[in-house]
């Protein structure tokens, strides 16, 4: 796991895409650490509010050089107070970062024919990976899905991150109407490994299908991360390790990406019986 590093960061830019914000903000010692799956935690607010935990963000994009340094840039969807206070923040302020936190997606060696799949603004964490797996000469599909089509993140971006862009939306708004786990059956026959960012429910339907098939489905969760350094504890979930025991593991430290196959998605929000250290 990268070493973390906490600065003050400058607000590059602050622009609406759709239903989200796209900051990027100058971070020369975050960037040049990142791995495609790390996060970051943002201080919100100020000395006259109450808001005192962390705010946790997918790096979309990580750059080393550029007219400002180095940057990253990440995806916020306004739904309380913390992130209402970012997405309103302006070019030149400076917020408090820590990063990359977070492990990453593995990459593998050798070339693999990659399905990745994002909902919502999940889909941003998946367009670095794509770059990095395009390099390593794979073969990379994406889908992304949404409820309606301003929810669907930036599909110019996807175009040209991954061979080959679908895109569902469930009131058909964009693309085809449908779910992202509609298409997944017909294309496991032509693929080798699986990555996947979105709603718990989402990683949970892909996760099964994935195993059904024993194709790895890497699995980026959306855990509710307040510290983003392993200390809170609130962003715990069931994960079953090889030794076949499950036990309580912080999605900040030892994910928050999975092999979907070990997270007990049934359990999340529990302490499940047979747990280690927890009841019979």
């Amino acid at each position: 796991m990268t070493t973390p590093v906490q600065t003050q960061c400058e607000v590059i830019s602050n622009k609406r895409v759709g239903a989200y914000y796209h900051i990027t903000l100058s971070a020369d010692k975050i960037s040049e650490r990142a791995k495609p799956g790390n996060f970051i935690a943002i201080s919100v607010g100020d000395e006259k509010s109450s808001m005192l935990l962390r705010r946790s963000f997918a790096i979309y994009q990580a750059s080393g050089r550029g007219p400002f340094g180095g940057t990253i840039e990440i995806i916020v969807s306004a739904n309380g107070p913390g992130t209402r206070w970012l997405v309103n923040r302006t070019a030149h302020e400076k917020i408090d970062v820590v990063g990359p936190l977070g492990n990453s997606f593995g990459i593998p060696k050798e070339p693999v024919r990659a399905l990745l799949i994002g909902g919502g603004y999940g889909s941003a964490a998946l367009f670095s990976l794509g770059d990095a797996l395009r390099q390593r000469n794979c073969r990379v599909e994406m889908i992304v899905g949404a409820a309606t089509a301003d929810k669907i993140f930036a599909p110019v971006e996807g175009k040209r991150s991954v061979h080959s862009l679908s895109i569902f939306t469930e009131d058909g708004s964009m693309g085809t109407q449908g779910r992202v786990t509609d298409p997944i059956e017909s294309l496991l026959d032509h693929t080798d490994i699986i990555y996947a960012c979105g709603p718990m429910g989402m990683l949970q339907a892909i996760s099964k299908i994935a195993a059904k098939r024993g194709i790895p489905c890497q699995s980026a969760v959306e855990e509710s991360m307040a510290c983003g350094i392993g200390i809170c504890m609130t962003c715990v979930l069931p994960v079953i390790g090889d030794d076949g025991q499950t036990r309580m593991v912080r999605s900040c430290t030892e994910g928050p990406i999975f092999e979907g196959s070990k997270v007990r998605w049934d359990a999340i929000g529990t302490v499940p019986s047979g747990t280690y250290g927890g009841p019979k």
